[in-house]
């Protein structure tokens, strides 16, 4: 990649890497639906604030716009609201590992959607360390018995399976739609349907009341949503999925040191060995192969 391209990659990954914190301080007052529908509100006006003063191409096609807003379900909704609903029996730390999956289910998924993106050994093996991982940071609750927790990290783990689909649906049908209006409609779809849960669902508990509350949803809609996505979409095509999603690559790092910073969340063995087991597998998965093992085997010609 080249430097503008690794800028963009960092700065997505301390994006998304610190929203895992912030989800965590917003869900203590409000629902999970309210949470999203503030945060994709506040991400929605910024964006529209973009649009404006960018003003980029619409695309005319109706095709377009049914497939960006199934993007808004599959790449927003479904995947913010499952987190944070996650994240009310889950530490923010153990969120962002099991979110850092997401280069995993991409594999899977874009070997069957994509041409250029085929399984062989390696990758095979990295997955099966990935999922070890994953196993690993879910044992305490599944050997306690804890449904609650195990809920939660199975609801993140499906995010995570939500962005990957995602990712392999915009490289396949949204390279001709400009990346602004590939971040602002999926995101005002969204939204519309979230809030259309919440009103019914958490009536009573939709206005936060905390300072610290406000902050959070501002911060996780006008820079863990409106800049973010912006930034995704760019990389997504300049580079392609499998390298923009190995952004994720930083949320283990991140979300765990700000949880046990700022959050006291506990950093115990389970959370150090599957974080660890996640990112070896996701790196296996993403390595590149060497050239010789890229070129055709040619057998020894025989004499006579």
């Amino acid at each position: 990649m080249t430097g503008f391209e690794w800028g963009l990659f960092l700065g997505l990954g301390l994006l998304w890497g610190s929203s895992f914190m912030w989800i965590k301080i917003a869900v203590a007052e409000l629902g999970p639906f309210a949470v999203v529908g503030w945060r994709l509100l506040f991400g929605v006006a910024g964006m529209l604030l973009v649009i404006l003063f960018r003003r980029p191409p619409w695309p005319r096609q109706l095709r377009d716009y049914r497939n960006l807003i199934f993007l808004g379900l599959i790449n927003t909704a479904l995947p913010f609201v499952l987190i944070t609903w996650g994240e009310q029996t889950v530490d923010s730390a153990v969120a962002s590992v099991l979110n850092s999956t997401v280069p995993l289910f991409t594999l899977v998924i874009a070997h069957f959607a994509l041409a250029d993106d085929r399984m062989t050994s390696q990758r095979v093996i990295g997955l099966s360390l990935g999922f070890i991982g994953v196993l690993v940071l879910m044992s305490r609750d599944l050997l306690s018995g804890q449904s609650g927790g195990l809920l939660g990290q199975l609801a993140v783990l499906v995010a995570a399976l939500s962005y990957a689909c995602a990712a392999v649906f915009a490289r396949r049908t949204m390279r001709q739609v400009d990346s602004f209006i590939q971040s602002f409609v999926p995101m005002l779809a969204a939204d519309a349907l979230v809030w259309a849960i919440a009103f019914p669902r958490e009536a009573g508990n939709l206005v936060p009341s905390l300072p610290i509350t406000w902050l959070a949803i501002a911060w996780l809609g006008l820079l863990g949503s409106c800049l973010a996505y912006l930034l995704y979409f760019i990389l997504l095509h300049r580079v392609g999925p499998t390298r923009t999603t190995m952004v994720t690559y930083m949320f283990p790092v991140v979300g765990v040191a700000l949880g046990v910073v700022f959050l006291g969340e506990q950093l115990d063995w389970r959370l150090a060995v599957g974080a660890v087991a996640v990112v070896l597998g996701m790196a296996l998965v993403n390595r590149k192969p060497r050239v010789a093992e890229l070129e055709p085997r040619v057998e020894p010609e025989q004499a006579g």
